[in-house]
Order: C-alpha cells, then structure tokens, then sequence
C-alpha cells in the first residue's frame, strides 16, 4: 500500500475498524449557491443520509415530500415513497447530464443522483481507495494557511460514480483529510475544492462533520470567500 495512504487510513481509525461496520448515517444541514442555482432551493436544506460501505448505495429522506426517499446506485436513481414504491426513476443517470454546463438546471432525479455519488464519496474516503481498480500515487507537498500537506492522488475506476476520475486529497501531518479537489462531470467538469474539517471520534472511525465547497482557480486556489458552493454540516452521525 502507498506510505501515504496507509498512512491516512490509519489516521481515520484504521481498516480492521472500518470493515466491522455496513453503513453510516447522519442528519445533513447542507446549504450554498448550487442547489437554488439548480432550480432545487430548500431540497436539501436538512434531511438524513444512509450510504453503504460495502457496495456503492445511498439514499437521502425526506426528499421533496415528507414521505419521499430517494435511492442511489451508479447504474439507477430513483424516488420511492415510504412503502417503497416508486414514483419515478432514471436507469444510466449519468448520461442524462450530457451537455450540462455549471447553469443547466437539474431534474429532481438529477438532484438525487449527484447527491448520492457525492455523499458516498465523502464517507468511503480513504478507507475504498484500497479497493481493486483504484489506483493511488503523491503528489509534491502543498502549501496553505501556514501548513503543509502531502497530497494523495486517487483515480476512481470506471464502474464507480464520482465527481471525476481523478481526485486528489490532501493529507495533513496526522494523516487527516484537509482538503479534496476534483472536478465535477456532472456540472461540464467545475472546478472545486472542498474543505473538511471538526473531526470527530464515531465509534473509533474519525469523520470530519464540517464541509465547504468553492471554486477552484487554475492556480490551484480558492476563490474565497464567495461564491460558497456547498456546505454540508454533519449531525446524528451513527454507524453501524
């Protein structure tokens, strides 16, 4: 395994850890410019998240109404409503955003689908980076705000649904994530860099419950300290 990787995982509470649970959960309080600027203002202002840990699967409750709960797989999303019932469903998500640019307005479907891969990403991380078809390597040090990070490029595979293929994460000197770079496919390939920080312990799995979005520059900045694209606070977060 990569130094730094091993490194990282060890620092987020280690992988013997990690494989004891399926999935986590957490009470979202998620806000920024892109949800109105995708004509779903208020969707995702406070809901709960599931996402699994063995298989790539999330699903977000309440969605649009009370009842409503969407379902996440990189193949199909989908809407169900509390008897699991489907009220409308997309199969290859994905090549429904062709053509997208940052302004394209999203389906509710559309909506759910990023929302999914996205979470899902942000919990897994960097404990699926292990996996079969990931592969990872460092990158020159970086420095910011008077620290230093080592950064961990990650190429996602193929089959699994991300913001892009390539991502990097940047590791400060006790192995947490900081920082995560990627560029968004779904938004015609946006730029962002997403801060994590206000870690805490969950059942010995170390998970940053403060998220922040911005536009990255082509320097590798960012654009502080508007637009804020996404926050995501974390609450209720359980394991299991």
């Amino acid at each position: 395994m990569n130094d730094l990787l091993a490194l990282t995982i060890a620092a987020h509470g280690g992988l013997p850890r990690w494989e004891q649970f399926d999935n986590i959960s957490a009470r979202l309080l998620v806000g920024g410019v892109t949800w109105p600027m995708k004509g779903h203002p208020g969707v995702m202002d406070d809901l709960h998240v599931t996402v699994d840990l063995k298989k790539e699967w999330a699903s977000h409750s309440p969605f649009i109404q009370t009842d409503w709960h969407t379902v996440f797989e990189p193949g199909r999303v989908a809407i169900e409503d509390a008897n699991g019932t489907v009220v409308e469903e997309l199969a290859n998500p994905r090549a429904s955003f062709k053509g997208h640019t940052v302004e394209t307005p999203w389906t509710r479907l559309q909506l759910a689908y990023f929302a999914g891969y996205a979470m899902w990403t942000y919990f897994n991380a960097p404990f699926n980076f292990i996996q079969p078809g990931y592969e990872v390597s460092e990158l020159e040090l970086w420095e910011e705000n008077g620290e230093t990070w080592r950064r961990l490029r990650v190429q996602f595979p193929e089959n699994v649904a991300t913001h892009g293929a390539v991502q990097v994460f940047y590791i400060d000197k006790t192995g947490l994530i900081r920082r995560h770079d990627y560029d968004v496919d779904v938004l015609g390939g946006a730029s962002a860099v997403h801060y994590t920080d206000d870690y805490v312990d969950v059942n010995g799995i170390k998970i940053a419950t403060k998220r922040r979005v911005y536009v990255r520059k082509e320097d590798n900045t960012p654009l502080l300290p508007e637009p804020l694209l996404v926050s995501v606070d974390l609450k209720e977060i359980e394991l299991r």
